[in-house]
């Protein structure tokens, strides 16, 4: 029996392995299918580069932003303008784009067209030029918690506003303004009061140098810049650029966590590896795909979560119980999530805050995942009959039935076990005899019920 369950654990690792290289391979393929694409506008050598930077900052938009900066400066861009429209989103993220917007010799322009919040303001304050539109805003970064959306500790906020007060002494603009659009502590006279974040309107930020002019439009800004009748190339998002923002969104890579996971645990549950697994393992692979392309995920958090994977499914397929390597497995299995969700810059001031929020929204994923596990464990085999064979995976962890000492009544298996799908019961009366035991002797001539008659 101990061989064959080894061997049923084995099979269940090895398949999961063969369906995420399967899953690798797939991906690269279609990745080497795609190339990246910009939009050209009138004749010539093109000499402007016009960037969109709209909707969220997430790990997406930062690798279209290098992409893009990068290709400027092999195509000997004279200027690049960002086109601003965003309500803020990663720390980790805007600071590389800032780093990116500060390293390059490239001239950057920055157009807030309509808002630029959070992590916008940081992109703006690094641009080189800053025009805004008619009736415009941006500031009002002070970092918040992902996970709670609670404002974020004080080592934080004092980290940011650090980055927010050089960026804006490099650029030449006035560094309190830059400080108190992070921190509500910070008061500008004359622009905003105790205990509120600055926010700069267009025609604030024209009254205090932070805004360098005024245009209606794109084709408008051209036309100030003296643009109007040179080459513009429009940057654009490529296909996969789309896939990674939309997979690293985090309420959409928290989904794919929890299905992923659930998915390939329930399929063991079940009495074996299918259909379903192979699915929750394409969940997961998707999951590391898109943050692979983004940068954060690396092959060593494949690593870990597979070998937390495997460490969890020998505990419970293998050797139940609740020993060393259940907690190295699920050690592993959050460790490698929380990497592949945050930048492997480690000394990087906006590590600790992302790697914080990956942990608060991943261990909410978590808890949500076993409690969606136990939920289908207990309705399934309800639901299908078909799947309610007695003693696998949880159910390996506890007695499928009680033992009752001194008792002629019958009595029931305790709530989890139940919940579980441990039904029987083995009783002993005062003499040591079990119910069965009691039965036939009673009754010698009695036929067998091998469903009664089942022991421990």
């Amino acid at each position: 029996m101990r061989d064959r369950t080894m061997w049923r654990g084995w099979t269940i690792i090895g398949a999961l392995g063969r369906a995420l290289v399967l899953i690798g391979l797939m991906l690269a393929l279609v990745t080497a299918t795609f190339s990246p694409g910009a939009t050209a506008q009138g004749d010539g050598e093109p000499q402007v580069m016009i960037i969109p930077i709209e909707g969220a900052v997430e790990p997406g938009l930062g690798a279209y932003l290098d992409r893009s900066i990068e290709e400027a400066e092999e195509s000997g861009i004279a200027t690049i303008i960002l086109d601003i429209d965003t309500p803020g989103g990663r720390l980790d993220t805007v600071l590389e784009m800032r780093d990116a917007i500060l390293d390059t010799a490239i001239p950057v322009v920055a157009f807030v067209n309509r808002q630029a919040f959070s992590a916008g303001a940081l992109i703006t304050i690094a641009s080189d030029e800053i025009w805004m539109t008619p009736g415009a805003v941006f500031g009002a970064a002070t970092p918040i918690s992902g996970a709670t959306g609670e404002t974020a500790d004080e080592k934080t906020i004092s980290a940011v506003r650090s980055t927010f007060r050089a960026t804006a002494e490099e650029q030449g603009l006035d560094p309190e303004i830059a400080e108190a659009m992070v921190d509500p502590n910070v008061v500008v006279e004359g622009l905003d009061g105790p205990n509120s974040l600055l926010t700069l309107t267009t025609e604030q930020a024209l009254a205090y140098d932070y805004a360098d002019g005024v245009a209606q439009s794109r084709e408008d800004l051209l036309a100030e810049l003296g643009f109007e009748d040179v080459e513009v190339v429009v940057a654009s998002p490529t296909f996969f650029e789309r896939v990674v923002r939309f997979i690293t969104d985090p309420a959409l890579a928290s989904i794919l966590i929890l299905l992923g996971l659930a998915m390939v645990v329930l399929d063991g549950l079940v009495g074996g590896f299918g259909v379903m697994a192979l699915i929750g393992a394409g969940l997961l692979g998707i999951f590391f795909y898109g943050h692979l392309l983004a940068g954060f995920a690396g092959w060593e958090d494949v690593v870990l979560v597979v070998v937390g994977l495997i460490l969890i499914a020998i505990e419970v397929f293998v050797i139940p119980g609740f020993g060393v390597a259940g907690l190295l497995g699920g050690i592993s299995l959050i460790g490698g999530l929380v990497l592949a969700m945050t930048s492997r810059d480690f000394g990087d001031e906006g590590f600790s805050a992302e790697a914080g929020d990956a942990l608060q929204t991943l261990l909410i994923t978590l808890s949500l995942t076993v409690l969606v596990i136990v939920l289908v464990a207990w309705g399934l085999p309800r639901l299908v009959p078909s799947v309610a064979r007695p003693a696998r995976g949880l159910q390996r962890m506890t007695l499928s039935s009680t033992v009752s000492q001194g008792n002629d009544r019958e009595s029931k298996p305790g709530y989890f076990t139940r919940l579980l799908g441990g039904h029987d019961v083995v009783e002993r009366d005062t003499e040591g005899h079990t119910a069965v035991e009691r039965r036939r002797r009673a009754d010698p001539g009695s036929p067998r019920d091998p469903a009664r008659d089942r022991h421990i």
